[in-house]
């Protein structure tokens, strides 16, 4: 346990190097931010908008953020959080705008010929599912599902949603009731049709 808080503490003093570092203008300093955070941001804009051209745009939009103005260092705040609240800010800005329904009709393209198309019409359906459940919910518990789901810790929740760490379990045991109360009605069929 020592060895993880030092390691994590460590990480932090690098990071807040790092970003000094692109204050002052070094580009390898951002390169490295980029690389090591990349993925985590694409993966909570995937899981809220649902494609994979948006979610790099918004990505590359969150980094564009990150080189103009840098967040502030030495708060003991992980990078990861203030990037993953930038991302979710742009991300539902872009869910906002009109122009998301047309755009989703335009970019899906063919799945490729070795995917199954009725497991793959299977996936979009429960993902359409999924989000119109989400949709449902308050806009917190909305972002609480999206971040836990893409692979962030509590800590890193709390730090992007801006909340005491130890309230992050508790909020989320509570979203994830209200997702299992939106989706279920969702899901199962109408008991109406059966008349």
């Amino acid at each position: 346990m020592a060895q993880q808080l030092a390691a994590r503490e460590y990480a932090v003093i690098e990071e807040d190097a790092l970003i000094e570092r692109l204050r002052d203008g070094d580009a390898a300093a951002f390169e490295r931010l980029f690389l090591r955070h990349y993925g985590q941001v694409y993966r909570v804009l995937y899981h809220l908008v649902g494609s994979r051209e948006e979610a790099e745009d918004l990505a590359q939009e969150t980094f564009f953020a990150l080189y103009d103005q840098p967040p502030a260092t030495g708060k003991g705040a992980a990078l990861v959080s203030w990037l993953c609240r930038v991302a979710l800010n742009r991300g539902y800005n872009a869910l906002r705008g009109q122009r998301r329904a047309q755009q989703r009709l335009v970019r899906r393209a063919e799945p490729p010929a070795q995917i199954d198309p009725q497991e793959e019409l299977a996936r979009a359906e429960d993902r359409t599912l999924v989000r119109a459940a989400i949709a449902k919910l308050p806009e917190r518990q909305g972002r609480l599902l999206l971040l836990r789901y893409a692979g962030l810790s509590y800590a890193e929740i709390a730090g992007a949603l801006d909340l005491a760490p130890a309230s992050v379990g508790t909020l989320l045991a509570r979203a994830e009731r209200a997702f299992e109360a939106a989706y279920l009605p969702l899901f199962q069929p109408d008991s109406n049709e059966a008349d």
